[in-house]
């Protein structure tokens, strides 16, 4: 499957501008570059920037032209190009295999080619061409993709505050004022709920993915249930971020998906979710049990659930079959309000 890129990390002069800033001073937008950058931005596509300059005067310029706002943690420097790349991902906290990166320099795309070959390098010479590559077409653009800068910068805010707290972690979140919600997804829900299992790589415990048809097909069977979870703070709201697929039998309810947004995994909710899922099979008195499928950025995910009571009593091929012991049953977490809709 195409990966669909998240992020496009931009080269400044002769790139994003006609020019060399600390040489030209007079630099001026290329045509068509505000036209792509708002075009991604619609789409959920984010933008960051990689770029050797001052980083005052470039960020200075920036502002003057009205742009800068696009840019999530530009990374500023005399570094190399393939180091500021891999900060922008680790900083957004997405794989970088959904990262492009455009430059005019030949050089600097093979160096960060060379050094992340997962990224997708693009010369500058194409850049209003961009809109048009497949890997720049989501399938679906939901609110929650139109929002998505505005969340990331709130996200930059919440890290802010976080650094700057000097208490223990269960205060800072406990002043977050979280409100997480727990409701079966609605028809309205489908098209962000392919998105997330397209999307989330870290905290999906399959990786397993599902389109707007198959998953409208388990929202409506009554042998299947589909939850989705949303969460709000002070600083605003982070959308819908968690996804759960239950198969339920007579005697045994089995996690088919749970999976979390990488946004939220700093927030203390990764176990909100299966938490409401244990007490709910144990007040229904049956046991439950979920499928685990190891990849190469999920192990969080097992962790989550070794944590939350479950052993493997099964392996199917690649599939472990983890059962809850039924030993603990969690509550939800003090710092947070949760609200279970029906």
């Amino acid at each position: 499957m195409t990966i669909t890129v998240k992020c496009v990390v931009w080269d400044l002069d002769n790139t994003v501008w006609d020019g060399v800033l600390l040489e030209d001073g007079d630099v001026k937008l290329r045509p068509g570059i505000v036209d792509v950058l708002r075009t991604l931005d619609e789409r959920g596509i984010l933008h960051s920037i990689a770029s050797r300059n001052d980083h005052d005067a470039a960020m200075a310029r920036l502002e003057e032209f009205g742009i800068a706002e696009y840019f999530l943690y530009p990374q500023i420097n005399w570094g190399q190009k393939s180091d500021s790349v891999k900060a922008v991902a680790e900083a957004i906290n997405i794989g970088i295999d959904t990262l492009a990166f455009v430059d005019d320099q030949p050089f600097e795309r093979d160096e960060v080619g060379f050094t992340h070959p997962q990224v997708l390098c693009i010369d500058a010479l194409d850049a209003e061409r961009i809109p048009d590559l497949p890997r720049m077409q989501p399938r679906f653009v939901t609110a929650d993709s139109r929002e998505r800068r505005h969340l990331y910068r709130a996200d930059a805010q919440r890290k802010a505050a976080e650094e700057s707290h000097t208490g223990a972690s269960e205060e800072f979140l406990a002043s977050l004022d979280m409100h997480f919600t727990i409701a079966p997804a609605r028809e309205d829900d489908l098209k962000r709920a392919e998105e997330l299992t397209v999307r989330t790589n870290q905290l999906n415990a399959t990786g397993y993915t599902y389109s707007y048809e198959e998953l409208d097909a388990f929202r409506s069977s009554s042998d299947h249930e589909l939850l989705v979870a949303s969460l709000d703070d002070k600083y605003g709201t982070y959308g819908k971020i968690g996804l759960a697929l239950v198969e339920r039998s007579a005697d045994v309810w089995t996690l088919k998906l749970l999976l979390m947004s990488c946004r939220v995994m700093a927030r203390g909710v990764g176990s909100v979710l299966l938490g409401h899922l244990i007490r709910k099979a144990h007040d229904a008195g049956v046991t439950l049990r979920a499928e685990f499928v190891s990849t190469d950025r999920n192990r969080t995910m097992l962790v989550t659930y070794k944590f939350a009571g479950f052993r493997e009593v099964a392996k199917n091929g690649d599939v472990s079959v983890l059962e809850h012991d039924n030993s603990h049953i969690p509550s939800f977490p003090p710092y947070m309000e949760v609200v279970v809709e029906d």
